[in-house]
């Protein structure tokens, strides 16, 4: 399903009463599908529909409690609350910002984080002066992923009324790290799935600006702990303000915004950050696992079903708590990666990927997942050897500065990394698949992953030596480079998968 259409709270209450029904949610892009997720928690929270205990949410997902309770407390909420455009207190909006709409509103190109740049007030940034205006649920939406997932940067506004930090834009409290979603077969069981003990249950959620304590703009923001589980779900990023406008039909369209520095959370991993994986940075901080740009998510897996195998307590304790009784083929979860890719203060894309999970094959999951990460791991390396091989034998006296140039024309690494993530989706499924056969699910999809990996690797090598001169030269640089990736990949040092042998690493 998708939220287009009226998003009043009348339509909530329907979603909520029909979330079994659901398969899911699916918006526009994978940060915006999380962003509504949390603001369908903070919902579940507010209204108190969540579980007191790890052992109540146990009983929640197996028995699948319904979530009626959240829809019922929707249909008591006064209508002017959850009021988008409502003058003094607009839902999830900063109604301060009002007198400045005029001089340093921009078109809705703002609002929409591939859309908007990086905010910079001094660059000429035309797309964010174009009229084009967005549905109000488009609106609501991009709203909400502004708030968890917007970066760093400044805003195109003044200082000088509302004072100087107004323009200072922190970061969200998604930005910079992978969030990871459990998924479950309905949107009801999502939900379940990702609910938790709640902080305070049945406290409000943020509204709006005007709703609870706010920071000043006079200076630096002084980082706030949650007062509650909903508070912490539904928090103000940004400050924001829309302003509505009449579509061709007489639908109501929002065609200007304005975004400025909103709230700052002092976040605990343990509290707050429930379904965090924490990883190891170069320089020894400890932080939650991150997006790259040069690594593809599914090369992390394995740190995904690590934290199911060990953690202690959060989110992934929780799943593997999980009794499970195989009733089909497949996974009965999904672990759900998502995570925005930025340039310092410019979003460039979206970075995500769905692992399964079935409770009871943690262990089998993780050995999966962490061999399949180190055969592809060596198997580019290998790749990269070939290359340099190559081009050393084609262009012996190459100067420094060209070889970069040179050896990237017989790099096939580019080609594989690619190529290589559907054979690791189908060796997890795999693994899933052959849980109930036997001791051993892992070893034999291991091994033909591993034989689809080399042949993969053989035909990208093999078009990106095409590259070479017709010459003999060129033959000789062919048939070493190609002698190169034979050797490695049955070289002692490979992986035992590589050379036929078994592992139970």
């Amino acid at each position: 399903m998708t939220l287009d259409g009226a998003l009043a709270h009348h339509s909530l209450c329907g979603l909520f009463a029909d979330a079994d029904k659901l398969t899911t949610i699916h918006c526009a892009t994978p940060g915006e599908t999380v962003a509504v997720i949390e603001y369908l928690l903070a919902i579940c929270f507010a209204s108190a529909t969540c579980p007191s205990s790890s052992e109540e949410w146990r009983t929640w997902v197996v028995e699948k409690r319904e979530l009626g309770r959240a829809s019922r407390w929707l249909a008591e909420q006064p209508d002017d609350e959850w009021d988008m455009f409502h003058p003094e207190a607009p839902l999830g909006q900063n109604s301060m910002l009002t007198p400045h709409m005029a001089t340093s509103g921009t078109g809705t190109a703002q609002l929409v984080i591939e859309h908007a740049g990086d905010y910079n007030q001094h660059f000429d940034h035309h797309h964010l002066e174009r009229g084009d205006a967005l549905s109000a649920a488009a609106a609501f939406r991009a709203m909400l992923t502004q708030h968890v997932y917007a970066p760093y940067g400044r805003a195109r506004m003044s200082g000088k009324e509302l004072g100087p930090t107004i323009t200072n834009l922190a970061a969200g409290r998604l930005q910079g790290r992978i969030r990871v979603v459990a998924l479950g077969q309905t949107l009801g069981e999502t939900l379940r799935l990702n609910l938790y003990p709640a902080e305070k249950p049945g406290e409000p959620l943020n509204m709006s600006w005007t709703s609870g304590e706010r920071r000043g703009f006079t200076a630096k923001a002084k980082a706030r702990a949650p007062r509650s589980s909903a508070d912490l779900h539904s928090a103000l990023g940004r400050s924001i303000l829309l302003r509505p406008s009449h579509g061709p039909h007489g639908q109501i369209m929002v065609d200007r915004v304005l975004i400025g520095a909103g709230e700052v959370l002092d976040l605990d991993p343990e509290r707050h950050l429930q379904d965090a994986v924490l990883s190891q940075t170069l320089n020894g901080l400890v932080k939650p696992l991150w997006p790259s740009p040069t690594r593809a998510l599914w090369r992390e897996a394995h740190a995904l079903y690590g934290a199911v195998k060990d953690a202690e307590t959060g989110l992934y304790a929780r799943l593997r708590s999980l009794p499970y009784e195989r009733k089909g083929p497949g996974a009965p979860y999904q672990m759900w990666a998502v995570g925005l890719l930025a340039n310092k203060a410019l979003p460039v894309a979206w970075t995500e990927g769905a692992y399964p999970y079935a409770p009871g094959m943690a262990d089998h999951l993780y050995r999966a997942s962490r061999r399949g990460s180190i055969i592809a791991e060596y198997v580019a390396l290998s790749l990269k050897r070939a290359a340099v091989v190559a081009s050393e034998v084609v262009h012996p006296a190459a100067r420094a500065a060209d070889e970069g140039g040179q050896l990237a024309r017989f790099d096939a690494r580019w080609q594989f990394w690619p190529a290589a993530a559907q054979p690791f989706a189908d060796l997890l499924d795999e693994v899933i698949e052959g849980g109930a056969a036997g001791d051993d699910p892992v070893s034999a999809p291991l091994a033909d992953y591993a034989r689809i990996l080399v042949a993969s690797a053989r035909t990208h090598l093999t078009h990106h030596l095409d590259a070479l001169p017709p010459n003999s030269r060129g033959h000789r640089a062919r048939a070493r480079a190609e002698q190169r990736f034979e050797d490695d990949v049955t070289a002692d040092k490979a992986p035992a998968e590589l050379r036929g042998e078994i592992t139970h690493d």
